[in-house]
């Protein structure tokens, strides 16, 4: 991972994002739905719960908006059902995609998906056919203009809460943990002060596919397709330009 900054795709997908903000709510209301049902509606019990919160504030979310959202899925005449669906593939010059879905219609998410592939010069695969060029990771990213550290202290920071690797850039120190251990590390820098950008269980690729010219807008338009869709979650590749 080392050397391919997720900050500058981040940056990337909340410009996008900016002008598609109701949609953006409802997919996180449908991520807070999930968790809540899943692992009961207390955010300080439910670890998956806290965190979507916590996304879904970072994107300006309103309160009243993730309130109802756990309601809902508490609420004893609720009929609604989503699936969580892993799709594999691969774009232009064999790039590797994994696309997390939740739907409740898996004919019309594949559907879609697939044609996503399919006019961008990509093609789905079988599941497992890409998962294993990534890595499950906590990821953790602080704004440089948030702390007053140089990269040394910052590090010395990272271990001590029991980070295992941090990339610096002139906007970013991002921070990876095992996943098991992100939320231990998430509150130990917590407790010292720091304030997250982003915090999410992500894929993390173990290597990327340079891609330029019209290979790299197909891929930039099968991203944008995928990320429109109401049934998508997240998108991770390893397409760099």
């Amino acid at each position: 991972m080392a050397g391919h900054s997720k900050w500058k795709n981040i940056q990337n997908r909340k410009n996008a994002q900016d002008a598609k903000r109701g949609k953006v709510f409802q997919k996180l209301a449908k991520e807070i739905y999930v968790a809540a049902k899943m692992g009961g509606p207390d955010p300080s019990t439910n670890p998956s719960l806290r965190l979507v919160v916590e996304k879904a504030k970072a994107e300006n979310m309103p309160n009243d908006n993730i309130g109802r959202a756990i309601d809902k899925a508490t609420g004893n005449k609720d009929t609604e059902h989503y699936e969580e669906i892993v799709y594999e593939g691969y774009g232009p010059n064999g790039t590797a995609v994994m696309v997390m879905c939740l739907t409740d219609n898996k004919n019309r998410t594949a559907t879609n998906v697939r044609v996503a592939f399919n006019k961008n010069g990509g093609n789905l695969g079988e599941t497992g056919c890409v998962a294993y060029m990534f890595d499950r990771k906590g990821y953790l990213a602080i704004d440089r203009q948030d702390v007053t550290l140089d990269e040394d202290d910052m590090l010395l920071s990272v271990i001590e809460a029991g980070g295992e690797e941090m990339e610096t850039s002139d906007e970013a120190f991002e921070i990876y943990t095992d996943p098991e251990s992100f939320i231990e590390v998430k509150e130990n820098l917590e407790n010292q002060g720091f304030t997250f950008a982003t915090a999410e269980i992500t894929m993390v690729p173990q290597t990327y596919t340079h891609l330029e010219g019209e290979q790299a807008e197909k891929m930039q338009k099968m991203l944008e397709m995928l990320e429109d869709d109401d049934d998508v979650q997240e998108v991770y590749h390893n397409f760099s330009e």
